[in-house]
């Protein structure tokens, strides 16, 4: 029988704040850890998929825990990128809506410092921080976190794995009667080393339903491609989810940044994110990406942790993911909060073999999407084309005369023997029409 938030003994604020929030009911993550952090001492390690509600899970009784007499730094929440960072931040800050004691600061890197510093000189009671920019404040004796009681890591699996050093800094920093909170989607090899050096002995284990929660909706599938078809086999695909929302992953911010250019050539409703760009155009593409004005979001791994949008149809794993890790964060960003969603990787036949490593992980399946044949790519390119023509703005350079005499040529055709000898112009420039024509005389 599942519980209510008050049977795991929130307070009356903090439900005030969840029903105005429209969440009535806990999830799977949430009643079995909220309870734990609430009446028990010991240090937590949770294994949970992303979209599991785990901010919620850690953030509910820390924000309950804490002492607004105490003029302290009393938890510490560490995040591994900015994203991720910001979207602790504002998930706490709209649970402590009804709690107006509790001060909660963000400290995440790619924003300007001095303000920071600043708003660090007032009562703060619980911060969240990305490790580089915490440990430029420590450095900077900006911050105190000497007295902490709760230290949380976020999908620790991402911080162990690519900012170790930083987290030595911090770990250094803390009291070692603090309370360690660590939640991860895998437990990694570097994440069982990071348990036994920084974690106590008598850690409490919890998992949420990983079969149900963290795979279920998600269509996983693989499509077999030569290098030089990659690309149209990717446009072909985009095209048949027109208007629908995905994410495209790519190993290197070289790679995103060509597929973005090559996707805003062929019209699509594009926007690139890697750790290159500034906070400010991040955010702004972030931004333009959950409200729908684009639909499409081009990424590399690290810059697109933390990513928590709706309605995300379709992930492309355009570059199959280094590590099974990767792997879990990439898909969980579609299939959120109970919705469907697919996963698809796009690989080579050298790499078809490392397939059923990642179902041996991850305890998954893998099934071969139907990749299209040479005449629907042709006839998409078409498609493409016609898209390009329509969205094409008009060249108000052009003069009248000009324009007239255009005008002239063209005006006994109806819009229908228009498209007719335009489409036919398009085909004989890329020879699809030779090659249909002479398959004809070949079959007569």
């Amino acid at each position: 029988m599942s519980k209510t938030f008050s049977d795991l003994g929130v307070n009356k604020q903090l439900q005030q704040s969840l029903a105005e929030l429209q969440i009535s009911k806990p999830t799977d993550i949430q009643q079995k850890i909220i309870s734990v952090l609430l009446n028990q001492k010991e240090d937590v390690v949770a294994l949970a998929k992303t979209g599991t509600g785990k901010t919620a899970a850690f953030g509910l009784p820390i924000l309950q825990l804490i002492n607004t007499e105490n003029t302290n730094i009393q938890a510490v929440v560490l995040a591994p990128t900015r994203e991720l960072g910001q979207q602790i931040y504002t998930n706490l800050v709209s649970y402590a809506t009804n709690s107006p004691a509790i001060v909660i600061t963000s400290i995440c890197g790619g924003t300007p410092i001095k303000p920071q510093i600043e708003s660090l000189k007032s009562t703060t009671h619980v911060v969240v921080a990305t490790p580089g920019r915490l440990v430029d404040l420590i450095e900077r004796k900006a911050i105190d976190i000497k007295n902490i009681a709760h230290f949380i890591l976020d999908e620790a699996d991402e911080i162990v794995s690519a900012l170790k050093e930083g987290l030595d800094a911090i770990i250094a920093e803390i009291p070692k009667t603090r309370r360690t909170l660590l939640f991860t989607a895998t437990m990694s090899g570097k994440v069982k080393q990071l348990v036994q050096n920084y974690m106590s002995k008598h850690v409490v284990h919890i998992e949420a339903d990983m079969a149900s929660v963290g795979h279920q909706g998600i269509d996983h599938q693989y499509v077999v491609v030569k290098p030089i078809e990659k690309l149209e086999v990717l446009l072909h695909f985009l095209n048949s989810k027109e208007g629908q929302r995905g994410i495209i992953f790519c190993k290197t911010k070289a790679a995103v940044n060509k597929l973005a250019k090559n996707l805003a050539i062929n019209k699509f409703s594009s926007g690139a994110l890697h750790g290159s760009l500034t906070q400010g155009i991040r955010d702004r593409i972030m931004g333009q990406f959950r409200e729908g004005h684009i639909n499409i979001l081009v990424a590399t791994d690290l810059a697109a942790r933390g990513i928590d949008v709706k309605d995300v149809a379709y992930v492309v794993n355009y570059h199959l993911p280094d590590t099974y890790e990767a792997y879990v964060h990439r898909s969980g960003r579609t299939a959120r909060a109970g919705a469907k969603g697919l996963s698809l990787t796009v690989l080579q036949e050298e790499e078809v073999v490392d397939i059923a490593d990642f179902e041996k992980e991850l305890d998954i399946r893998f099934t071969a999407f139907k990749k299209a044949n040479a005449q629907s790519i042709e006839e998409n390119n078409g498609l493409l084309w016609a898209k390009k023509i329509f969205k094409t703005k008009p060249n108000r350079q052009v003069s009248e005369e000009f324009k007239s005499k255009i005008k002239t040529i063209f005006h006994h055709l109806t819009k229908e023997e228009l498209v007719d000898k335009i489409l036919a112009d398009y085909l004989s420039q890329t020879n699809i029409g030779s090659k249909k024509e002479k398959k004809v005389k070949k079959n007569s």
